[in-house]
């Protein structure tokens, strides 16, 4: 969390990241979670992979990937085909309140590869399509696991 606090430490305090505290994203992990555990996956496979990288981009883009800002589990026009927009929008929110270089904002842009068109440019951006797949897949199975083991007790 030392690396994350020294380059995201803007983004953590901010009051909008604050938001994503209330908001959930996948089965019971909030958006906010999913962002941190997301990051510390890009640090892991960076480690662990031994690949040298902009490790301050890395870290603001995997923080910002999900930064849309709004319950998408809510029915709403707006929310829509979320996985599908979210991207874009999580982009258009990060750059109103954070100065973005070109590699987070490819990062914001292209982490949901392949369901958005958009083409990873950078290794972060890579880096993070894989992050957010495993942590994203953790997530929902780990709610799927709860369930089976409250049905289980019943």
């Amino acid at each position: 969390m030392e690396v994350i606090n020294k380059y995201g430490y803007d983004i953590l305090n901010s009051s909008n990241m604050e938001l994503n505290k209330s908001f959930i994203q996948h089965g019971s992990t909030s958006v906010y979670d999913h962002s941190i555990s997301v990051t510390n996956m890009c640090l892991k496979i960076v480690d662990k992979l031994n690949i040298k990288v902009d490790t301050k981009s890395l870290v603001r883009g995997a923080l910002l990937h999900d930064y849309f800002l709004y319950d998408w589990h809510i029915s709403d026009k707006s929310h829509r085909l979320h996985g599908f927009r979210h991207a874009k929008i999580a982009y258009t929110n990060a750059s109103k309140e954070f100065n973005l270089n070109k590699k987070e904002k490819n990062m914001i842009l292209t982490h949901m590869f392949p369901l958005n068109l958009r083409i990873p440019r950078y290794k972060e951006s890579i880096i993070l399509c894989v992050a957010d797949k495993i942590c994203a897949t953790k997530e929902v199975f780990e709610t799927i696991k709860e369930r089976i083991l409250k049905y289980e007790k019943i």
